[in-house]
């Protein structure tokens, strides 16, 4: 009987005719094949008595036969709606929609054969007229906001011209063959209602789909009606609650009973949550609205999609934390090997001898693994988070007597740890001096000297770890800030990056290790003072460039293992080395075949940075989790840590696009490679870190006010905004009132160039494997100045910094 949306153009702007009338509480109503999802569950819920406003549902006449259609049948529906709204009268009584909608129902079966007048001179009440496609709401996909919904609508030309424009909205969805495949609206019904002037409205999530948590409520509320909400205009105030109503967290924090939702208000919304829950038979997407007399109204019900898979009870607290900042990509299997695993060991070394954590757990549980191929930590045993029961770990003697046993090898160790940590720089200067080049070394050499690097790695993470803990070692240069001033220099003389990388190996700390292609140095590097060399670097700085010569070294050997096996391989198997795991390529050097499918393997995609707190859920995904009491953890106020640097006052920036006057820079972690970004900013924000990271020391060096640990900072600090940095105290806040900073002197050189597109990986005319096998030049086995490193205090306590056990 009906047509298609082309073909509705009545006098009126539709074709009334191909349109029938459903009551709210009609079984048409209730059928989501015929009048969609959106219709079909508020109907649901009017049945089941929730609060739910009038109303009536147009579908395609051929899908509801029986149903009165025709203009005269529309427009005395509208009438009666109008006339109910205008006279205050929404429910009629506790049976609220039902109720009405039976009035409804005759006053459309007894409507006159010509068409009134509408309700007279005065003002209309308003109404809403909303999609309700059988495409949208489902269990799979809400389909939100892909639809037309016209709000404040007056007036019968006005209410069918909203009918008209929600119809054809119908055709941003294709049919696919299921229900709107053979309606001739394409699975659009119109569901109209009354329009509610809100005092209050919002959003309200019957589970936490973030955290996966089944016993959270979610609600996102604003003044007025959730229109501005759900259409992204404003943030409004999210509550965090428990499904016994209990209030875990507000943000952004206000004082009890500000805000738009009271505590009675949320009781309601509990209420309604529970009772939704029940009617649908699990949690919902709700949207709702409080009329003036406080009454709560339910505008929307839709299953709640993509629920977050839920970490298993008792799930590691996860994090990249310092860890990223030494191996900040996505590491393929045999990266994994070669250096992961090395810094795993040096960390339970660390830990253990610090007696940090108990000797049981450090063999049960890995300090650092991949998670989706990214390095991270168990933040909970580095000591990176404050613990979940604070009290309880006050009273609890075992921690103390572990660091009293402790204690003695901790005093020896502070002292005795200097001079270990130079012999152990010294014996890698020397070993990695008598390497010859990968091509002249017989390939159980290669596979040697691969193998001893992942023995000394772990050393060098231990005593670095140690050093960091135990010692003072910020008074000395760092690697970065010394790479940084050789590049300077290096650019000026118009060497290549090869020339520079095989004269100065310190530039090395600016790249992270990798056996696929290396990036180039940065372009441009504003002045940054003279080098002085790499022998007056701290003790902490002079072990974190060993690691990284020893990975280059590795790196090198690995090349040229790959080129020799490729040699004896099917084409298809060659250039595949770093997806092979260390124990699979020592079986191929010992004669051993090679693994089957390795055709077929597939290099680890790229993937998303790690959340800066995390558990795995039993998927193997993580998902993400805010640290801290309540929700908020540390930092739950803007701030952080203090790492130093004073205080700044700038605009954020995340590091991409055109850099803006005295910015801060805004990260999830302090990569090194963010070093030639540090001259000129006015304040440096990341998630995760420690104080004593590459990025860290190197910006109090350029007396940037930093803060580290600040929870969610890159989607709460947006490009743009104005923010304070207190390198003291961590504080990181936003300035409302509109900001002028004054007037600084010209500098001498211009510190903060324009950012450069990223360079073409090195173009060399020899294979990069030769490059570290260069021999390191006498000012690397140089021992820092004697007064490079001293006490922290008066304890032995390994996590008296607060992250000195980490790399």
């Amino acid at each position: 009987m009906g047509m298609g949306i082309e073909g509705i153009d009545g006098n009126d702007g539709i074709d009334a005719m191909a349109l029938a009338v459903a009551p709210l509480d009609s079984a048409v109503a209730a059928d989501p094949s015929v009048a969609g999802a959106k219709a079909a569950n508020l109907a649901r819920a009017a049945a089941a008595g929730l609060p739910v406003l009038p109303g009536f549902v147009l579908v395609a006449a051929d899908r509801a036969p029986g149903a009165p259609a025709g203009t005269d049948a529309l427009r005395a529906a509208w009438e009666l709606l109008v006339a109910g709204e205008a006279s205050g009268d929404r429910t009629g009584g506790p049976g609220g929609a039902r109720r009405t909608g039976s009035a409804g129902r005759a006053a459309i079966d007894t409507a006159p054969t010509a068409g009134g007048g509408g309700p007279g001179p005065h003002d209309p009440a308003a109404l809403v007229v909303r999609s309700s496609s059988a495409h949208e709401d489902t269990e799979d996909s809400s389909m939100a906001g892909r639809f037309d919904s016209v709000l404040d609508v007056r007036g019968w030309e006005a209410f069918t011209r909203a009918v008209r424009q929600v119809l054809d909205s119908a055709l941003r969805a294709a049919p696919d063959g299921g229900a709107g495949a053979a309606d001739p609206l394409h699975g659009m019904a119109v569901l109209v209602q009354p329009m509610l002037r809100a005092a209050a409205g919002g959003v309200m999530f019957g589970a936490d789909p973030v955290e996966g948590r089944y016993d959270h409520i979610l609600v996102s509320a604003v003044t007025g009606g959730p229109d501005r909400l759900v259409d992204g205009s404003t943030q409004g105030v999210r509550y965090q609650l428990t499904r016994r109503g209990s209030l875990l967290h507000t943000e952004p924090a206000a004082p009890h009973g500000t805000g738009p939702l009271g505590r009675r208000r949320l009781a309601q919304l509990v209420r309604l949550a529970r009772r939704t829950e029940k009617v649908y038979g699990g949690p919902q997407d709700v949207e709702f609205g409080f009329d003036d007399g406080g009454r709560l109204w339910l505008f929307q019900a839709r299953p709640i999609t993509a629920m977050a898979a839920r970490p298993a009870r008792g799930a590691r607290l996860l994090g990249p934390g310092p860890v990223a900042e030494t191996l900040p990509g996505v590491l393929q299997p045999l990266e994994e090997d070669l250096w992961l695993a090395p810094m795993n060991q040096g960390l339970t070394l660390a830990l253990d001898i610090a007696g940090a954590a108990p000797r049981r757990k450090l063999r049960r549980l890995p300090v650092a693994t991949a998670v989706d191929g990214r390095a991270a930590a168990d933040l909970l045993l580095l000591g990176a988070v404050p613990a979940a029961h604070p009290v309880l770990n006050f009273i609890n003697p075992a921690p103390g007597a572990r660091r009293a046993a402790a204690a003695w090898r901790v005093g020896r160790l502070r002292t005795a740890l200097p001079l270990l940590a130079r012999d152990l720089m010294a014996d890698v200067d020397r070993q990695l001096h008598h390497f010859t080049a990968p091509r002249q070394m017989l390939s159980g050499e290669l596979l040697t000297a691969v193998a001893w690097g992942r023995t000394v790695l772990a050393s060098l993470h231990a005593q670095e770890s140690l050093t960091g803990a135990l010692l003072d070692t910020d008074t000395g240069s760092t690697a970065a800030g010394e790479a940084l001033a050789v590049l300077a220099e290096g650019r000026e003389s118009g060497r290549s990056d090869l020339e520079l990388v095989r004269r100065h190996p310190v530039l090395l700390t600016l790249l992270p290790p990798s056996l696929g292609k290396r990036p180039g140095l940065p372009e441009h590097v504003g002045w940054n003072g003279v080098p002085r060399g790499v022998g007056f670097l701290s003790v902490r700085e002079g072990l974190r460039l060993r690691i990284r010569w020893v990975q280059e070294m590795q790196t090198s050997m690995v090349r040229e293992i790959g080129s020799r096996i490729d040699t004896h391989c099917a084409p298809e198997e060659r250039g595949r080395i770093a997806r092979l795991r260390w124990r699979e390529l020592m079986a191929v050097a010992d004669g051993g075949a090679r693994p089957t499918g390795l055709a077929e393997r597939s290099p680890r995609p790229e993937t998303a940075p790690l959340p800066a707190a995390f558990r795995i859920a039993a998927d193997g995904s993580p998902q993400a989790v805010r640290i801290g009491r309540g929700g908020g953890g540390r930092g739950a106020d803007g701030g952080g840590q203090g790492a130093g640097g004073g205080h700044g006052t700038g605009t954020a920036w995340d590091g991409e696009g055109p850099r803006p006057p005295h910015p801060v820079l805004v990260v999830r972690t302090l990569d090194p490679a963010l070093a030639p970004l540090l001259p000129g900013l006015a304040g440096l924000v990341a998630e995760t870190g420690s104080v004593l990271s590459h990025l860290a020391v190197l910006a109090r060096e350029y007396h940037v006010p930093t803060a580290v640990g600040v929870p969610r900072a890159v989607e709460r600090l947006t490009p743009g905004t104005v923010l304070t940095v207190d390198g003291g105290t961590g504080a990181v806040g936003t300035v409302e009132a509109p900001y002028a900073r004054p007037a600084a002197p010209e500098p001498a050189a211009d510190p903060t160039p324009e950012p450069a597109p990223a360079p073409e990986p090195l173009a060399v005319s020899e294979p990069p494997a030769e490059r570290a096998a260069e021999p390191v030049p006498v000012a690397a086995r140089t021992a820092p100045p004697p007064d490079s490193e001293g006490p922290t205090g008066p304890d032995g306590d390994a996590r008296g910094k607060g992250e000195g056990a980490a790399a």
